[in-house]
């Protein structure tokens, strides 16, 4: 019994340093769940995004653009009540959150997103964002993008990209503040679904409850384990 109790404790001390700093996202939809967990050097969008799915802003709200091989997008306030063959996308909430775009967040396929207009600053939408699927592509499809834009992909990076994928001509021009972690495969559910020209979906697909996963429920979770182990 000790010694178990003192794996458990072992376990917890590691898992809550782990994630003392992560804030994990779910999105709830009727294909199945989407984790995400939000980075910690892009607090302005992270922090953001924890905020509204704590007012529980997205409840409701439509995955209104979906491109295969490329991103699904959502949160737009305006697809709430959306009838159907509405265009959405221009929705927002009359301001932007300053963009936060580094060298080590990527366009990976899983990646989250801030989706944005064509603001110089490239600051980006307090509410909308995208979640990346994306394709493979080849060193020499890399080089030739690397080339246009100046950018130049780490040997980490240019590895997942070529055998996981991703959209890299995204790469410097919009924030990543995250990575689906659970559901990728919902993702790719929605992302294959019929669309109109618009790229919207033709059956609607909603967010149908955004939470943020606290760190007492993990703890919680890490706890049962333990206990039906100790039960044994």
């Amino acid at each position: 019994m000790k010694k178990i109790s003192l794996l458990l404790a072992a376990v917890v001390v590691v898992a809550l340093s782990a994630n003392a700093q992560k804030n994990k996202i779910k999105i709830e939809t009727e294909y199945g769940n989407i984790v995400l967990m939000l980075y910690d050097n892009t607090p302005l969008n992270t922090n953001n995004m924890v905020k509204m799915a704590n007012e529980h802003f997205y409840d409701s709200t439509l995955f209104h653009r979906c491109i295969p091989q490329f991103v699904i997008q959502g949160g737009d306030p305006e697809s709430k009540q959306a009838k159907p063959g509405q265009a959405l996308g221009n929705g927002g909430l009359g301001t932007t959150i300053p963009a936060e775009i580094n060298d080590v967040a990527f366009h990976k396929r899983g990646a989250v997103g801030v989706a944005r207009e064509q603001t110089p600053d490239k600051s980006g939408s307090p509410c909308q964002f995208y979640l990346v699927t994306g394709k493979t592509f080849t060193d020499a499809e890399l080089d030739s993008k690397s080339k246009r834009s100046g950018r130049n992909y780490t040997a980490e990076q240019r590895e997942i990209y070529k055998t996981i994928g991703g959209t890299p001509d995204l790469d410097g021009n919009y924030t990543v503040f995250g990575e689906v972690i659970e559901g990728m495969d919902v993702v790719e559910k929605i992302s294959a679904e019929p669309v109109d020209p618009n790229d919207r979906p033709n059956k609607d697909i909603r967010m149908i409850k955004v939470r943020v996963i606290s760190k007492e429920k993990f703890l919680d979770k890490v706890k049962g384990v333990f206990k039906k182990k100790e039960k044994k």
